[in-house]
This record gives C-alpha cells, sequence and structure tokens, in this order.
C-alpha cells in the first residue's frame, strides 16, 4: 500500500509539473501553434507517457485552463475584514497583476482559446461567475436587486474587455485602469440601483 500510495504521488506530480510546462508553452504561444511533439520534448518524455497523462492535446489544454482559472481565483482572494472597496481595490490590484504576468495566456483563452471548446468556455464562465459573486456578496442591504446584478454581471465582461485593450496599447498605468475598472463598477451599481428605487 505504500508504494501504491508513492506511486499515486509521483504522477499526481508529475501531471502537475506538465500543466505547470503547459501554462508556460500557451502564454507565449496559442493552442493551435503548439503541438504534442512540441510539448513532449520540452518536457523531455516520450510523446507516449504524454498521452499516459493526459489522452489528447486538447485535454491537456483544458487541465492548463483549470489549472490558470483555479490559480486566478486563490491569488485575487483578499481580506474578508477590509471594507468593501477596499477589498474591491485589493482584488483588482491582484486581478490586473495576474492579466499582466500571464498576458499571452489570459488574451489567448479570452480571445480564442480552442474555438467553442464547451469544456474551457465553461472554466472561463466559472470564473466570470465567481468574479460577479464575490463583488455581490460585499454590496450591503440583503439581496441585490436584479438590475444591481445584471450592472455587476455586465461589469466583469467591460473588465476583461478593458484588460484586454490596456494589454495591447498600455495607454494607461495599472492604477489608472484599476480605478477606472473601479468608477466604472461604481457606476454601474449606482445607475442600476438609483432606477429600481424610483419604479
Amino acid at each position: 500500500m505504500a508504494t501504491a500510495r508513492r506511486a499515486r504521488l509521483s504522477t499526481d506530480a508529475r501531471r502537475e509539473q506538465l500543466v505547470a510546462l503547459g501554462v508556460e508553452m500557451f502564454s507565449e504561444r496559442p493552442f493551435d501553434e503548439v503541438s504534442i511533439d512540441d510539448i513532449a520534448a520540452s518536457a523531455g518524455i516520450s510523446k507516449g507517457l504524454l498521452y499516459h497523462y493526459f489522452p489528447s492535446k486538447r485535454d491537456f489544454y483544458v487541465a492548463v485552463v483549470r489549472h490558470s482559472a483555479d490559480e486566478m481565483q486563490a491569488v485575487t482572494e483578499t481580506d474578508p475584514e477590509l471594507a468593501p472597496l477596499a477589498r474591491l481595490s485589493a482584488g483588482l490590484d491582484k486581478y490586473l497583476e495576474y492579466v499582466e504576468t500571464h498576458a499571452r495566456g489570459y488574451s489567448t483563452v479570452l480571445r480564442a482559446g480552442i474555438g467553442s471548446d464547451r469544456e474551457v468556455a465553461a472554466i472561463v464562465e466559472e470564473v466570470r461567475s465567481a468574479m460577479a459573486t464575490r463583488i455581490l456578496d460585499d454590496i450591503p442591504g440583503g439581496e441585490p436587486s436584479p438590475g444591481v446584478r445584471i450592472a455587476v454581471r455586465g461589469w466583469v465582461g467591460f473588465a476583461e474587455a478593458a484588460s484586454l485593450e490596456w494589454l495591447e496599447r498600455r495607454e494607461l498605468s495599472r492604477d489608472e485602469l484599476r480605478d477606472l475598472l473601479i468608477q466604472a463598477l461604481t457606476g454601474a451599481i449606482g445607475a442600476a440601483a438609483s432606477h429600481y428605487a424610483v419604479r
């Protein structure tokens, strides 16, 4: 049993090593430009061994996207003791740092990924929902109105589009983009709350 446990841990460690390599590779080159031969050569293993861990390049890519999504959610966690606006600012600082550090991979997944792959799309959607939920949970006053929920969810899409534009043009500093995103969110929530208050 001890031998089996060691073998299983070794397999997990190898898989994690391959996924970390995939994060690097897909951050530098899009999915279509990376071949199984490239992955195996970079890892120093045979294609047969790579297929032992991942049945296809698509499965490998999905594992990389899942790892990146989990990592981004983990690194953007903030101190729950902070006031809501301070939490938002701190979370955006971490988010934009992650976006900048993983610029190519971030852009590839959001702009193209691997076409209409449902599993990749589901992972991206999960991250968007988690981001919106964090913000909604910090809004005081109980259950947010439908308008506020829509405003926050729409802002998540705005934040992604703004981040992609920023990565491409670099016309604002990271702090300026963070402040713009905060103003856009508070403005959207305020507009939604006012609209529903007078109906």
